[in-house]
């Protein structure tokens, strides 16, 4: 006679028979990054984490707005729960007919191999200035791990530790920003000129634009030996005019305590720059603008329709641009910066343009290769905040968890991890 199964017996067993067939067969897990991600940025921090345990992950390039393809492990799931990270389960053969898919000729996806995580780190001043940057509050809502350095770091050699750099929000003229017509008398302008100054003198500079024209000349071997660069807003035209400007002098006396070099614009070398050539200087040492690559004086987009759209390239054959614009939309909410987009006519010819603004054409979002390593520059100073001006409050990314306008700045954070895959193609 067979002993009858207790009701709470019964209850175990079916449990048990619920949850079996996912230990048993589940071996992949899918991060989704269409529309129906609730946590896009999020799940960047949960890839970079993944990589740093030695797990590989195939990113599937267009399949689903980007997705990651992970090996099955319990500590990535439970991660993906405890920060709302949208995830499925999959079996072997649903994981190979998806990699089947996206490897299939008729369509334009591909899967790279994401490695090991990049070591990141962020160029910013030590002192508090009264703005923040978009590129830090990503990495920490993502939770990814960074180092901050300044000009010391940098002028000692420390790039060297780093696959991943980014410029925050920086004028590498030593015009401080031309912020003079406006906050000459401000008090973080006036102590920031001051900590500058002795830092240019401790360094062995006699000016802040000495100084700043060395660290310029450092970030561009960085990456002429391999390094990835990112950049947004000021540095990334002040970079360049920098470079250009080297050898001669394009400040004036309230920015340096001497009047600028005559006829500079004719002495400017661009076979030092990045990403631009051909452009003039602001010559007004009053007005807040560094330089015709930014369009920012002249482009009248109304806020309604300021948009742009990323390009789509082809994955298999063209997988960087197509990395470093994987997202789940292709049309992006525009945003203002000191240097708010660039102008086409003065961008190098080899330079890749990935987002241009639909209203006028201006480029929001480049991308290039310079030596061995490469570089992104990205228009604006914050993608969630239209005009974020002096003084206001940081973004709290918490309302955004989806926001496209930073998923392209984490996309280029997890480009460095498919190094190895890139030089194979």
């Amino acid at each position: 006679m067979k002993t009858p199964i207790s009701l709470s017996k019964r209850l175990f067993l079916i449990a048990w028979l619920v949850i079996l067939p996912v230990k048993i067969y589940a071996q992949f897990i899918l991060i989704p990054m269409d529309e129906s991600q609730k946590q896009h940025l999020k799940a960047y921090g949960i890839v970079y984490h993944t990589l740093e345990k030695g797990i590989k992950i195939q990113w599937l390039l267009n399949y689903r707005g980007g997705s990651f393809l992970i090996p099955y492990d319990n500590q990535v799931l439970e991660n993906c729960r405890i920060r709302n990270v949208i995830t499925e389960t999959l079996t072997n053969e649903q994981a190979g007919d998806i990699l089947a898919q996206v490897e299939s000729p008729g369509v334009n996806m591909h899967a790279v191999t994401l490695e090991k995580p990049p070591k990141i780190a962020v160029y910013s001043p030590k002192d508090k200035m009264p703005w923040d940057d978009a590129v830090t509050l990503a990495l920490t809502y993502a939770e990814i791990p960074y180092d901050v350095i300044y000009d010391e770091e940098v002028l000692r050699g420390d790039l060297a530790k780093y696959d991943w750099l980014h410029l925050h929000h920086e004028d590498f003229t030593g015009q401080y920003g031309k912020f003079y017509a406006g906050y000459a008398t401000a008090p973080w302008y006036v102590e920031r000129k001051k900590r500058l100054e002795a830092l240019a003198l401790k360094l062995g500079f006699a000016k802040v634009s000495k100084l700043k024209a060395a660290v310029a000349q450092k970030i561009r071997e960085f990456v002429l030996g391999g390094g990835f660069l990112f950049a947004m807003c000021s540095a990334t035209d002040t970079l360049d005019i920098a470079l250009a400007a080297a050898n001669t002098d394009i400040c004036e006396s309230m920015y340096d305590g001497d009047p600028s070099e005559p006829g500079y614009q004719q002495k400017l070398n661009f076979n030092q720059t990045l990403a631009f050539e051909n452009f003039k200087i602001e010559p007004d040492p009053t007005v807040y603008e560094f330089s015709n690559i930014d369009t920012t004086p002249y482009r009248n987009v109304p806020m309604e329709n300021d948009y742009f759209e990323l390009k789509e390239f082809s994955a298999k054959y063209d997988p960087v641009p197509t990395m470093l614009t994987q997202n789940h939309t292709v049309l992006i909410k525009g945003f203002f910066g000191q240097t708010t987009a660039f102008n086409p006519k003065v961008i190098k010819p080899n330079v890749v343009i990935m987002g241009t603004t639909k209203w006028n054409g201006e480029a929001k979002y480049i991308h290039g290769k310079s030596g061995k390593g490469m570089f992104t520059f990205y228009g604006g100073h914050d993608p969630e905040d239209y005009k974020h001006k002096v003084g206001d409050p940081k973004t709290e990314l918490r309302l955004y968890p989806t926001s496209p306008g930073y998923r392209l700045i984490l996309n280029n954070v997890l480009f460095p991890a498919a190094e190895k895959q890139k030089k194979k193609t």
